[in-house]
């Protein structure tokens, strides 16, 4: 077996010294919808039909296949192009930009840099910043992922605030607390219920990522932001979200050109974030009020 591995190793080791080395790698991300239908299900007005009805959608929201391209030093991680379903093609696709999807997100490991084109409302983002240091700390567990032998990596890593996959229900670790127990928590909850069914969300500051790297694919890269390990990685768990690598192909005959995107208002990580707190916050506002909260609710689940 370790024969074995050592030849997969000098194989693979002569691809990389090629000159025009490439490589492709299917992610399957799967993010756990538990928490956002936990912060629905004491809303009256959402009948059992309702609350399936905005489940389906969002497991589907929530459930995607992205491809990476790689070489030596720089990749592009876009989601698996597929014909909109009626009635997302506006809505549909700013939620997903919102759930760490659309557009296309190039890293250059070179460069430290990383740039990604989103849709907001309407408007087109470029967003350009320097890559994320992670302080990542090699654990000695390994395991198999397909053909594969990869080794754990655990990091604490910032998260990004425009993205909607990291909101938390705020109850959900605060069970015997003193906020909890006091009388005006009933009330509190029946206006809020009444208001905005986000009042009950909660952003994290940061989150324990734990990775899987290959060593014997010895490029830095990895999906979505991910990156700096000693091989490709194929697979990351935050504890709400799993990405997982489900298929790799090494120096195809196709060849896919690995270029950032250009268009759109060139805007760095904390300005985009910025916008779309503020926008969500508009959107708060506006839903404020008796049958706001569920007018939201509404257009979240055409």
């Amino acid at each position: 077996m370790r024969k074995i591995i050592i030849a997969s190793i000098l194989m693979i080791s002569g691809y990389l010294n090629a000159q025009n080395f490439q490589g492709m790698a299917v992610y399957e991300s799967k993010t756990s919808t538990a928490d956002f239908m936990k912060g629905m299900s004491g809303n009256r007005d959402i009948t059992p039909e309702m609350q399936k009805q905005i489940e389906d959608r969002m497991k589907k929201m929530f459930e995607k296949t992205f491809i990476l391209n790689f070489d030596k030093s720089a990749s592009i991680y876009k989601e698996e192009e597929k014909l909109d379903a009626p009635g997302q093609q506006s809505g549909g696709r700013m939620m997903m930009s919102m759930m760490g999807g659309g557009g296309t997100h190039y890293k250059n490991a070179k460069d430290k840099q990383y740039i990604v084109d989103k849709e907001f409302f309407g408007k087109e983002f470029l967003i350009k910043d320097s890559l994320p240091k992670y302080e990542w700390k090699l654990e000695g567990e390994s395991k198999q992922i397909g053909n594969y032998t990869c080794f754990k990596a655990t990091a604490v890593v910032k998260v990004s605030e425009s993205d909607f996959r990291n909101f938390r229900f705020r109850n959900k670790n605060n069970e015997g607390k003193d906020d909890v127990k006091k009388p005006t928590t009933v009330k509190d909850t029946a206006k809020s219920k009444k208001t905005n069914f986000t009042d009950d969300w909660e952003m994290p500051k940061e989150n324990v990522i734990t990775a899987w790297y290959c060593p014997e694919i010895p490029v830095n890269q990895g999906p979505e932001n991910y990156w700096g390990l000693p091989g490709l990685i194929l697979e990351v768990n935050d504890g709400k979200t799993v990405i997982l690598c489900s298929k790799i192909v090494l120096n195809s005959k196709e060849r896919v050109e690995i270029k950032a995107a250009s268009k759109g208002k060139v805007v760095t990580q904390k300005e985009f974030d910025e916008t779309v707190k503020n926008k969500i916050e508009e959107m708060r506002e506006m839903n404020s009020g008796p049958g706001g909260g569920n007018r939201m609710q509404f257009r979240m689940s055409r």
